[in-house]
């Protein structure tokens, strides 16, 4: 039984893909998947690289990954991680990757005088929701969760043009 986590490279895009395209499925959301291989490259490993990936390997298979970028809190003055997206095949499930991934992110927080992790979870993922609490994260309640996105974001957008 062996676990090796390890930072993804340019040559990981296509197994990057393969699973976002399986936690798409898993959330039910595969048709929101528009992620190209030649887009993660160019997002990932480009000249100003947006996120981070670190991939778990299992006994030399890939088993999972995490896909992670920074933020910023102006009540901290520091910056902070925020994990996009945290992911193990169904096979490999209950090992322990799932909790390998978050001390290994944990662990980069605090390396980089970091000071927050954040993350959301979809609210019927009652197993997710139920480990996060088991490693001590605590629900956020009062906060709730906006976004723009395509035709909303444009015609906000298109305001300042007016």
């Amino acid at each position: 039984m062996s676990l090796l986590l390890r930072p993804a490279g340019i040559e990981d895009c296509a197994v990057i893909l393969e699973l976002i395209e399986a936690l798409a499925e898993y959330e039910k959301l595969r048709d929101h998947c528009h992620a190209t291989t030649g887009a993660l490259a160019a997002e990932l490993f480009g000249p100003r690289p947006r996120a981070e990936v670190v991939i778990a390997e299992w006994e030399g298979r890939v088993a999972g990954f995490a896909l992670y970028f920074h933020t910023f809190s102006t009540f901290l003055a520091k910056p902070g991680l925020y994990l996009e997206d945290l992911f193990v095949l169904p096979e490999h499930r209950g090992k322990g990757i799932g909790k390998a991934l978050m001390i290994h992110l944990a662990s980069l927080v605090e390396s980089r005088g970091y000071g927050r992790l954040e993350w959301s979870v979809l609210d019927w993922n009652e197993p997710s929701i139920a480990f996060y609490e088991s490693l001590g994260a605590k629900r956020l309640d009062q906060w709730h969760k906006f976004r723009l996105a395509g035709g909303q974001l444009a015609a906000l957008a298109a305001r300042k043009r007016n």
